[in-house]
């Protein structure tokens, strides 16, 4: 008689994992009550001309966030800082794509991320979530976002002007008493 292997369970989901699915869900449905309560208050071509100016907007906006961070870019490629201004460009292209989507839930949303007093809100919410990811003890692969703030961290501490210095570590009383004068190749890398 053979035994038979039991499958392996796969690791239960996050909470957040599970709730994605109906918060989309709910949102989809909420989007198209609005429409058609727009709709039949409105009329079906004003409904479609605010869609049409929704779309319009949001790629404006979006052009303009990206020129202002090209710009940001090469101002900072002529004159590198450590510290380089926060151009809000994020948020303006989230706000842009929101405006994009058909519904006016989400254009609300979206005003709500380019109005300055929930903007604040929206980032400060933000480098919260990001905190927490960057604290996250989760194993390297488990969570995705975790891994991508924890590499944008890593990156973040080398020099802004992407210069490698080279050096070794010598420690005390093991290293040669005089002057090394042995040959070392560069390392190459």
């Amino acid at each position: 008689m053979t035994q038979q292997a039991t499958p392996a369970r796969p690791a239960p989901r996050g909470k957040l994992r599970r709730a994605v699915p109906l918060l989309i869900t709910v949102w989809l449905v909420l989007e198209i009550w609005l429409l058609v309560q727009v709709g039949s208050w409105l009329g079906g071509l004003t409904v479609v001309l605010l869609l049409l100016a929704g779309v319009l907007i949001g790629g404006s906006l979006i052009k303009r966030a990206g020129l202002k961070a090209l710009s940001a870019a090469i101002d900072q490629s002529r004159d590198p800082k450590p510290q380089q201004p926060q151009t809000g460009t994020s948020l303006t292209v989230l706000a842009g794509l929101l405006l994009i989507v058909p519904g006016f839930l989400s254009d609300v949303l979206a005003l709500t991320l380019l109005f300055p007093p929930t903007r604040a809100l929206w980032r400060a919410g933000g480098r919260r979530f990001a905190e927490k990811a960057l604290r996250s003890t989760s194993a390297v692969g488990a969570d995705p976002f975790a891994d991508a703030m924890r590499l944008q961290e890593q990156l973040r501490i080398h020099r802004p002007d992407g210069k490698v210095i080279q050096g070794e570590v010598v420690e005390p009383g093991t290293g040669p008493q005089g002057p090394d004068t042995t040959y070392h190749p560069p390392i190459n890398g």
